[in-house]
């Protein structure tokens, strides 16, 4: 089975998660894909193969003889898709590029003008949507790739390598997916997660992050009699939010520039509750970004009454980048990996994060690596075929050269 085979083959699972069930998985639709991917691996000959009850699916290369004492290298992928669009019934084709707008269906439409990296990729064969759904190459293609990767690894006789540990995680996409992860039966002494973006990103640098949940008390009278009386939660919620700095959002941000995000609304007049991201690369500047919110509403308190705003913070992962410098030597191996397939490495900074950042912090140096998708989390996502091939070269070379 080929890269591309594999991909279409997975993007058929739907496998969102949900941030609001409180299980692991946050959604049992995820074990589906992962009992596929259980059963392939041992036919592929991976030792140690199983899913646990969380979900996580994982299995081992064995060393060569000769190369046992090199330390066990890691390669992780996600199971689940973004929960902000559907990822039901994809319907995932394959075309020839030639240039200009490509219409997907649905009157949706991928644009070069909207999508300026499209223009990269004339005269190549996409992988794109029919309009309706995402693709779900975050991270189907990271897990295609993996795969792939270690099928081709296992078929030669000839290659050379350390002990490789394959992992592929639920529930990343709502910041959970290494909150069960078995670290010390993964056994890696470093990993690659391939959850990235177009081909030859490396990353190593990632948000700080929290989430924040505001809760608005109001008073609801009615409006025939409400004249100094009601206290309306929505009005009072948007006047807070109206406090935000109005440039300090995603769509005004860019590189290492924070933001805040205000991402679900709900509620009446009587209580309405909000939810947001905080996002930072510098920690000083984080920690900053989270003690406004709190001065924020210490402030509405103080207008319309103690307790009206109820705010919670809880921090979700940290900057990678502390964990990864004292290992120079992964970033300079994933730069030489990316020139043997013909890709130019770019370490860039990511604006998110990945199961890589808090695997770093739990003693596994984690840096991730491209897939070679672009514009996940919606209907206009793609992936070049040639991309996909690219990367399943790139991990084969980190396979037998993770010294």
């Amino acid at each position: 089975m080929t890269v591309t085979e594999r991909f279409l083959k997975y993007v058929g699972f739907d496998t969102q998660s949900d941030e609001h069930t409180g299980t692991a998985p946050s959604t049992e639709k995820q074990k589906l894909l992962g009992e596929a991917l259980a059963q392939e691996m041992r036919e592929i000959g991976m030792d140690g193969v199983r899913m646990d009850e969380c979900g996580y699916v994982y299995g081992f290369i064995p060393a060569t003889p000769g190369c046992e004492s090199l330390p066990t290298l890691g390669f992780l992928a996600h199971l689940d898709t973004s929960p902000d669009v559907s990822g039901k019934d994809v319907k995932a084709r394959i075309v020839k590029y030639e240039g200009g707008d490509l219409p997907l269906g649905n009157g949706a439409i991928l644009s070069p003008k909207v999508f300026p990296s499209l223009n990269r990729y004339i005269g190549q064969e996409l992988i794109v949507t029919d309009g309706s759904t995402l693709l779900g190459a975050d991270d189907k293609a990271g897990i295609a790739e993996i795969m792939a990767a270690g099928a081709e690894l296992i078929r030669d006789r000839n290659a050379k390598h350390g002990r490789i540990a394959i992992a592929f995680t639920p529930d990343e996409e709502i910041g959970c997916g290494t909150d069960h992860f078995p670290v010390e039966l993964f056994g890696a002494a470093a990993a690659y997660t391939v959850d990235g973006g177009e081909l030859g990103e490396i990353e190593y640098e990632n948000f700080n992050a929290a989430s924040a949940k505001l809760t608005v008390h109001g008073l609801n009278i009615h409006p025939g009699s409400a004249k100094n009386k009601m206290k309306n939660a929505i009005l009072l919620a948007n006047e807070w939010i109206s406090r935000l700095p109005a440039a300090e959002t995603p769509a005004h941000t860019e590189g290492y520039e924070g933001f805040f995000h205000v991402h679900d609304v709900t509620g009446n007049e009587s209580e309405t509750v909000l939810a947001l991201l905080v996002r930072d690369h510098d920690r000083e500047k984080f920690e900053a970004r989270k003690q406004f919110l709190r001065d924020l509403t210490a402030f509405e308190n103080g207008v319309w009454g103690e307790g009206t705003f109820e705010l919670t913070v809880q921090d979700s992962y940290y900057n990678m980048k502390e964990m990864i410098l004292p290992h120079p030597e992964l970033i300079e191996r994933a730069k030489e990996a990316m020139r043997s397939a013909g890709a130019e490495p770019l370490c860039i900074p990511i604006r998110g994060g990945t199961d890589g950042a808090r695997l770093s912090y739990l003693g596994v140096p984690t840096p991730n690596l491209s897939t070679g998708g672009a514009n996940f989390h919606g209907i206009h996502e793609y992936i070049p075929v040639p991309s996909l091939e690219k990367m399943v070269d790139v991990l084969l070379y980190l396979m037998k050269n993770g010294k």
